[in-house]
């Protein structure tokens, strides 16, 4: 019989919720058998309201109870900090794979266990896994500061050579790259590619090798059987059976992190799919903009769409914790001074179809305080007034953000640290004083035209 792969990526905040948490590591235990292996690639730690409770501990209850063979890197397993992923990586059961991070002259957390590949054999066939992660993190993730990513196709052309020479008969690359998983098969000789990154689930040959995605937050495992012409099952996670134990873990956990204080009441659900968020205005990011604008009086809000993490839709009673779980990030939101041009420049950033982890038509900025136009076929805007009024180029204005989009030049590069004024509260931290003093009713109101 032909060796399996179960593959699962990205499940982020799979955790805040005890009965899916509890289902996938189920379904992973029963599809597995002597001749399975299970890996991860990457994200599969953070970011979650349990996970900023934890800074990401909460995941090795879930390791402990699936035993995973490998896992990757992920931009989010750096979320709280290189010396806490170093602690995880240690505590983890599985073998951490990276062969293009760098830590001075070493691996990174090579003193913890990680390995550049590794083989495994079961019934006689020999597999070599590597994993590699997207050289955006450190413009992506701040807490990478120190650490080195190098050029993924370099490293993975000279860690297949290395298990060429071994003798393997597969090769199975662990991906955290996003769109770039297309580069990495046009350009390495691989027979999988076990992706992870972009949300969006993808069962694809490219240049004759075999890449997958099983999207995001742990609804979906996939079953890679390798053979002459590698296959894949997708399980659905709801229809498993549930690991008890494991749920009943996370949901001792939640129910300790004290974020069940109600806020406000929803009237009519706010959805938070990616759907919603990456296609233009949404009634969640319009909640999240206008936040921050009220928070620090400033002309404009800014939130990313990337930021807003997919979830249960917001409904009835809210509480901090379902705010946290929109934005569960240890970030402040901060006010930058720009001129009109600049901001400008700024607007013209919210389609960017080179963004590693997104799709080529996302739309990646929520808004408030503007009204803006724009001609998708032309990609310029064709107007866009702040407050009822034109936007002018030799005024100066305030836009209030999250500060990552200020530390990171990957997503609305003209926002530069250098803007940066004034630095308020935690994000949902400003999310909930709103809620209260507001409560949570946004509308469509047209800020944003697509045409």
């Amino acid at each position: 019989m032909a060796l399996r792969i179960l593959h699962y990526s990205d499940i982020e905040n799979v955790y805040d919720d005890p009965d899916r948490v509890g289902r996938l590591a189920g379904c992973i235990n029963a599809n597995r058998d002597q001749r399975t292996l299970v890996v991860g690639t990457g994200d599969n730690t953070a970011p979650g309201v349990l996970s900023l409770v934890t800074e990401g501990k909460q995941a090795l209850s879930f390791f402990d109870a699936i035993s995973p063979d490998f896992e990757t890197f992920g931009n989010h397993d750096f979320d709280y900090g290189i010396d806490r992923t170093r602690e995880l990586v240690w505590r983890s059961p599985q073998t951490w794979l990276t062969a293009n991070i760098r830590d001075g002259d070493n691996r990174f957390a090579a003193g913890a266990g990680t390995a550049q590949y590794a083989v495994r054999e079961i019934d006689g066939t020999r597999v070599g896994f590597f994993g590699v992660t997207t050289p955006e993190t450190t413009s992506i993730n701040p807490n990478t500061e120190g650490l080195e990513f190098t050029d993924p196709i370099e490293a993975a052309e000279a860690t297949v050579s290395h298990l060429r020479d071994e003798g393997v008969d597969y090769v199975v690359a662990l991906s955290h790259l996003g769109r770039y998983d297309e580069e990495l098969a046009a350009a390495v000789d691989v027979d999988v590619i076990l992706g992870g990154h972009v949300h969006s689930e993808r069962i694809e040959q490219v240049n004759g090798t075999l890449v997958t995605r099983p999207g995001v937050n742990g609804h979906v495992l996939f079953s890679i059987e390798l053979d002459d012409e590698p296959s894949v099952n997708r399980h659905r996670v709801a229809d498993a059976p549930r690991d008890e134990d494991v749920a009943t873990m996370m949901a001792e956990q939640k129910g300790g992190s004290g974020l069940d204080s109600v806020v406000a009441t929803v009237s009519t659900p706010i959805e938070r799919t990616e759907t919603t968020t990456f296609r233009g205005e949404s009634r969640i990011g319009n909640f999240v903009a206008d936040a921050y604008r009220w928070a620090t009086d400033a002309a404009v809000g800014l939130q990313n769409s990337g930021g807003i993490r997919e979830g249960e839709p917001l409904s009835g009673e809210v509480t901090v914790g379902d705010l946290v779980s929109v934005l569960p990030f240890q970030e402040r939101v901060a006010v930058a001074e720009l001129t009109g041009a600049e901001l400008l420049d700024v607007l013209r950033q919210a389609y960017d179809p080179t963004i590693g982890f997104a799709e080529h038509d996302w739309w990646h900025g929520h808004l408030s305080g503007v009204e803006l136009v724009w001609n998708q076929a032309e990609r310029a805007v064709e107007s866009a007034t702040i407050g009822g009024e034109a936007l002018l180029e030799d005024v100066t204005y305030t836009l209030a953000t999250t500060e990552y989009l200020l530390q990171s030049d990957r997503e609305f590069p003209a926002l530069r640290e250098e803007h940066r004024i004034e630095t308020g509260k935690l994000q949902y931290e400003v999310l909930a004083d709103y809620a209260r003093r507001f409560g949570i009713e946004p509308e469509i109101e047209g800020r944003i035209a697509r045409r």
